[in-house]
């Protein structure tokens, strides 16, 4: 698993060097709430995912249409 997470940051670091080589925006917040914000939404589907809460949204939508 650690090998797999230092790849993962070296390919961030080469996309992110090669976004900003090519000037265009980089498809993240740039600020620290933004980036705490996605943290969040991680945490909240492995709670979620780790409490084994599920809904299966095709059942659901195929009740209504």
């Amino acid at each position: 698993m650690g090998s797999t997470l230092v790849l993962a940051l070296l390919a961030g670091i080469f996309v992110g060097a090669l976004f900003s080589v090519i000037q265009i925006p980089i498809p993240a917040p740039p600020s620290l709430p933004g980036v705490l914000g996605i943290i969040g939404i991680f945490l909240g589907y492995k709670g979620i995912e780790w409490v084994g809460v599920k809904i299966d949204l095709f059942a659901m939508l195929s009740v209504v249409f």
